[in-house]
């Protein structure tokens, strides 16, 4: 059973996870090419890096294949909503606004589901995070409509659901480094059989011409997603889940910094929200 709290180093390697994921899809959203094909560069990519690993790795115990399968299904449909929320609204509104709904959405099917209870200061603390980063999503600039909420919103009942799934699967699995490994490898596939078969081979040409940035987000994604069920296996799914979406703060500064979408003192006001509540969940 992982610990009813988080540690430290848990808490700091699911930062890590966190600059990672913002960075992937800060890769799939300034390709500024097919939402949908940029997102297949990406599942490429991980399912890729994943293959080499998975020489390396045991098989996951039996237990954790129906998770796995779940999961892949899940992914599907957030690899079509996440394609569907970039093409219809900025970095910087989208991506906060998906990851910022989804650990309220978890809290309290980790508590329906997994038995977890959390203490009042631990709720406060995704309570906190959960509002700021929706505050940064709210104040953001460029894009804002209300398809690309509708999207991201889906998406983020999506990303509720598979993490619930993955967090009870790699504590099935007796390895999560062998589950993450096995599940990023196996759910790319209906996505990339699809884009083939709706796209035809042309998708699969403007994905070869891109490999590079496909790999390298793919290597993010699978690198923040291991670690993410890694801590999982250690620490409440809620928590990390709260903790993992601290990703929007580095997400925000990239579409400022890199993609110029623009901050504000709203949006930090948000980000502020969100650290008094990483510290709510260490106290």
């Amino acid at each position: 059973m992982p610990a009813a709290e988080i540690t430290l180093p848990v808490t700091l390697a699911v930062l890590g996870a966190g600059f990672l994921h913002a960075l992937w899809n800060a890769l799939l959203k300034s390709a500024a090419g097919d939402p949908l094909l940029d997102t297949a560069l990406i599942v490429a990519g991980t399912s890729v890096v994943s293959l080499t690993l998975l020489p390396f790795v045991p098989l996951p115990d039996r237990a954790a294949w129906p998770f796995m399968a779940t999961s892949a299904v899940i992914h599907f449909a957030y690899y079509v909503t996440l394609a569907g929320a970039y093409r219809r609204g900025d970095l910087s509104f989208a991506y906060p606004l998906m990851r910022g709904v989804a650990p309220l959405i978890v809290t309290v099917l980790g508590i329906v589901f997994l038995g977890e209870r959390p203490t009042a200061t631990t709720l406060a603390g995704i309570a906190m995070i959960s509002l700021g980063i929706l505050v940064i999503a709210w104040y953001a600039g460029g894009r804002h409509t209300a398809a690309a909420a509708a999207w991201a919103l889906g998406n983020a009942v999506i990303i509720a659901f598979y993490t619930l799934v993955d967090g009870a699967g790699a504590r099935a699995s007796g390895n999560a480094v062998a589950y993450v490994c096995w599940l990023t490898f196996l759910e790319g596939l209906p996505y990339l059989a699809w884009i083939r078969a709706t796209r035809g081979p042309p998708a699969f040409a403007y994905l070869a011409k891109r490999w590079r940035r496909g790999i390298a987000g793919g290597a993010a994604s699978l690198a923040a997603y291991g670690i993410a069920l890694w801590a999982m296996t250690r620490a409440p799914v809620a928590v990390v889940a709260a903790l993992r979406e601290v990703s929007v703060l580095f997400a925000a500064a990239i579409g400022a910094l890199v993609l110029n979408e623009g901050f504000g003192w709203r949006r930090m006001a948000g980000a502020a929200a969100v650290v008094a509540g990483v510290a709510a969940l260490r106290l």
